[in-house]
């Protein structure tokens, strides 16, 4: 038999076979874990039921666990704190107001199920949502939030971003669900539906720049710095879809060069988003600034295939009725947040901290010795 191994059209079939046989494996975990959780939901609402009925004392979680693991030592969900874990999470999801308006406007377009407005009809498209993620995450939702309108919100974000558990709990500890949409902006004015409405669930109002170390009088250089040093969770922190295009990136205008803190590309709404930081309180030239910089995008980098370009203005603070008179007549979509910091380095400390060209120079001389 010949040596296939450098024959490249064996290769390229190869690969094609492996993505299948993957597609494939992910397909079968998906079907396993709805399963599995149409299961657990049947457990808990069967648990629900014979505490209210039968007379076999608060004990019977016990025996139906020591029962159910014996019967089936291969399945591991049996414990008897996974089977409380089952009538939580039942009692969770079955109240009637768990699916409200306001819940209904955030459900993807996937599930239209979701505007039925029977009490069984509610739960059961509740039911398939939830079972669209693994058991670990909906067991996050449960110790972090009390309020189903709040973690259905996180139920769809992470079927439409894939979250990990552990990137799930740390959206749920930022608060992100009180932060998405509610910055100040002029979408509606400057963009056309639904455009306009997905731009501003691009936006949070505050952005969470906790992962960095700065002191309390940073100035705008050491933000930067500091965001790009943490790139991968500063676009964690903006959202799914952001790609990173460049920091001061040079535009010239008729003779003068400007200087872009941010650029990025946002790979759904398929347009350029412009970032300008700001290290103290707005101020309406800042946005005037912005509008000037999207218009140059627009001219100098956009092409006929992009939607118009975003600026997103990220302050230290800001007066909301000054914004908004600022954005009221500007021709450029743009979006205005604040940022914080919960903990800040002490001052006294900026002198002390070694530059990344210091860490650089000695990380080479212990290299030469």
């Amino acid at each position: 038999m010949s040596d296939l191994t450098n024959d490249k059209e064996y290769r390229d079939w190869i690969v094609s076979i492996k993505s299948r046989v993957q597609a494939s494996q992910i397909k079968a975990a998906v079907s396993v874990n709805y399963a599995m959780l149409e299961l657990y939901w049947y457990l808990g609402e069967q648990i629900i039921e014979r505490q209210e009925t039968a007379k076999w004392g608060d004990g019977f979680l016990q025996q139906m666990s020591k029962d159910l693991s014996s019967e089936f030592p291969e399945i591991k969900g049996f414990s008897y704190r996974n089977l409380r874990r089952m009538r939580q999470w039942y009692t969770f999801w079955a109240s009637t107001d768990a699916i409200g308006p306001q819940v209904v406007a955030r459900l993807d377009k996937k599930w239209p199920q979701a505007v039925a407005k029977t009490e069984s009809s509610q739960k059961s498209t509740v039911q398939q949502l939830v079972a669209q993620i693994p058991w670990g995450h909906n067991s996050v939702l449960l110790e972090k939030l009390s309020d189903p309108s709040d973690a259905l919100f996180y139920v769809q974000k992470t079927i439409e971003n894939n979250w990990s558990r552990a990137v799930l709990t740390h959206q749920i500890e930022s608060g992100l669900h009180l932060r998405e949409g509610k910055a100040i902006d002029n979408f509606e004015a400057t963009l056309p539906k639904p455009e306009s409405d997905l731009a501003r669930q691009l936006l949070r109002d505050p952005y969470n720049f906790d992962f960095l170390t700065l002191t309390e009088r940073h100035n705008e250089r050491e933000l930067e710095d500091g965001l790009i040093d943490h790139l991968t969770k500063f676009l964690l922190e903006l959202g799914a879809g952001f790609a990173f295009v460049g920091r001061q990136y040079k535009l010239n205008v008729d003779g003068d060069e400007y200087s872009i803190d941010l650029l990025f590309y946002h790979l759904k709404l398929h347009c350029y988003v412009v970032i300008e930081l700001k290290v103290d309180k707005f101020k309406p030239e800042y946005a005037g600034k912005l509008n000037f910089y999207i218009s140059a995008v627009d001219s100098q980098v956009r092409t006929e295939a992009d939607s118009p370009t975003l600026g997103i203005l990220i302050c230290k603070s800001k007066s909301d009725i000054k914004v908004e008179y600022s954005l009221r007549d500007l021709t450029k979509p743009i979006g205005v947040s604040e940022y914080q910091i919960t903990e800040h380095l002490p001052d006294d400390l900026r002198s002390s901290l070694p530059t990344i060209e210091q860490i650089e120079a000695e990380l080479g001389e212990v290299g030469d010795e």
